[in-house]
């Protein structure tokens, strides 16, 4: 997917709901930080968008998203995209997240008002979730240098998880770094003491 395949998602979207504020909570909210031309391919392979509304009770916006323009519908047929709606709760997030949205900036969007997941809390998320292209996607950012390895440690360390879902995020990222041609041994030192957040 392509910021314009994107803002497209998005402007159906929002005339659906009727609600022009819409956070990108999958892959292709890495589209608010970067050009897909600076992007991997494991980064914008993506057919799909996921979306969710902030004031959605019970669902009924991302319902009725998943219907309009979701996966085999006319709109998926026709553009060979679709949006995936999506509540809130569908993605694990760091503490903080919301003050770190990073708003998709593409005129082609409006009238609705994309916000994407900053680069770090978006890949540390997709780690929880823990599927084989989950973990290619996170790979692919840290091996172009895209996301730094001690920050998503960081960032691990805010997830409201498990210590041992905490621990298998960070030996992933870890093991990563390591293997890695130009990585450096003391990437995630900070890392070393990590501990239960207060």
């Amino acid at each position: 997917m392509n910021r314009s395949e994107l803002a497209h998602i998005l402007r159906a979207a929002g005339k659906i709901a009727e609600d022009p504020d819409i956070l990108v909570i999958g892959s292709q909210s890495i589209l608010g930080s970067y050009d897909e031309r600076e992007l991997p391919d494991e980064a914008t392979r993506s057919i799909e968008a996921d979306i969710a509304f902030f004031d959605d009770r019970d669902d009924e916006k991302a319902d009725a998203v998943d219907g309009a323009i979701g996966e085999q519908s006319p709109f998926h047929q026709t553009f060979g995209i679709y949006g995936q709606g999506v509540g809130l709760s569908t993605a694990t997030l760091p503490d903080g997240w919301r003050a770190r949205l990073v708003p998709f900036d593409d005129a082609r969007a409006e009238p609705s008002h994309g916000l994407c997941l900053e680069p770090h809390d978006l890949v540390v998320s997709k780690l929880v979730a823990g599927r084989g292209k989950d973990f290619e996607f996170a790979r692919a950012l840290l091996a172009e240098d895209l996301v730094d390895a001690e920050m998503l440690c960081e960032r691990a360390g805010l997830l409201p998880v498990v210590p041992a879902t905490r621990r298998r995020i960070v030996d992933w990222i870890r093991g990563v770094v390591e293997r890695l041609p130009t990585a450096a041994p003391a990437a995630v030192s900070a890392e070393e003491d990590e501990g239960e957040p207060g």
